[in-house]
C-alpha cells in the first residue's frame, strides 16, 4: 500500500491504523506511543472527580446542584463492584428526597470512568442546552460521585422526575481518554435496561461537540415526551445544527 494511500485513510480517524513497523514489530516510536496512550487512559480511571469544582461552576451560572455519592465508597470498590455504583447511598437518597418536586427533567453530571471527559465538556454542554430547556420543569443539577450510567433512575425516581439525562465519562481506550457519553432515559424503573436509553458519545474535542450533542439531546428530550417513550423505538435524528439557526432551541412542543 503506497504512502499516500494510507494518509488518505489515516484522514478518517484517529484510531490507530497501518502502524509503521520493523520488521514483525512496531517502530519503537509507535510502541512508545501505544504505552503513552496507555497511562493516559489509566489516569483518566483514576482520576478525582472535582465535585466542588463542577457545583461552583454550577453557582456562577445560577444553577442549583445537589451533591451525591453512590454505594461505592472507594474508586477501588467502584471499580470491582459496578453494581454499588447504581445505587445511591443512603445519605444520598435523603438528600435528593428532601428536594423532591414534580420536574420534568434532571440532569446527572458524574463521573463514570473518566472524571477528564466530564471537567472538560459537562459544562459547556449545559451551557449549549440551557436555552432549549426554557418552559421545561428542570430539577437542581445532580453532580454524582462513583456513578455508573444506571445511577440516574433512582436520581429522577427520588427527585420525582420524568425523565433523565446522564452526562459521564465514558471508558478510555488507547485513542481516547476524554470522551463524555449522555444517556437520556424516559420515564425510568427498577426493571429499565439499556434498551430504553438512548445515547450520545464522543464528546470531545476531535469528536462531536458540546454544540451539537446539545442539540441532539434536546431533540431527544422533545420527541421522547411527545412520544412518551425513549430508547430503541427513539430514533435521533435531529436536523444538522447548522440547518438550525436558532441552536438547539427544540423543546417547544
Amino acid at each position: 500500500m503506497s504512502d499516500e494511500l494510507r494518509d488518505r485513510l489515516r484522514a478518517f480517524t484517529e484510531a490507530r491504523v497501518f502502524l509503521p513497523r520493523a520488521g514483525v514489530s512496531l517502530t519503537t516510536a509507535s510502541l512508545l506511543e501505544l504505552r503513552l496512550a496507555d497511562a493516559r487512559a489509566r489516569d483518566a480511571v483514576h482520576q478525582a472527580f472535582d465535585v466542588e469544582g463542577l457545583v461552583e461552576g454550577l453557582g456562577e451560572r445560577g444553577v442549583d446542584a445537589v451533591a451525591v455519592r453512590s454505594g461505592a465508597s472507594t474508586r477501588a470498590e467502584y471499580l470491582r463492584r459496578p453494581d454499588l455504583g447504581r445505587r445511591l447511598s443512603d445519605a444520598s437518597v435523603a438528600a435528593l428526597r428532601e428536594r423532591r418536586g414534580e420536574y420534568d427533567l434532571v440532569i446527572v453530571i458524574a463521573d463514570g470512568l473518566s472524571a477528564r471527559a466530564t471537567h472538560d465538556s459537562a459544562l459547556a454542554l449545559l451551557d449549549h442546552l440551557a436555552p432549549a430547556l426554557a418552559g421545561r420543569r428542570v430539577a437542581p443539577v445532580v453532580v454524582a460521585e462513583q456513578a455508573r450510567v444506571a445511577l440516574g433512575d433512582p436520581i429522577a425516581r427520588d427527585l420525582g422526575a420524568t425523565a433523565v439525562a446522564v452526562l459521564l465519562g465514558e471508558r478510555p481506550g488507547s485513542t481516547a481518554a476524554d470522551s463524555l457519553g449522555v444517556y437520556y432515559t424516559y420515564a425510568p424503573t427498577e426493571s429499565t435496561t439499556d434498551a430504553q436509553r438512548n445515547c450520545l458519545s464522543n464528546i470531545r474535542p476531535g469528536g462531536q461537540s458540546p454544540a451539537e450533542a446539545a442539540h441532539k439531546l434536546a431533540f431527544l428530550v422533545r420527541e421522547s415526551f411527545a412520544r412518551r417513550l425513549s430508547g430503541v423505538e427513539l430514533k435521533e435524528n435531529a436536523a444538522a445544527i447548522l440547518d438550525a439557526p436558532d441552536g438547539p432551541g427544540l423543546l417547544d412542543d
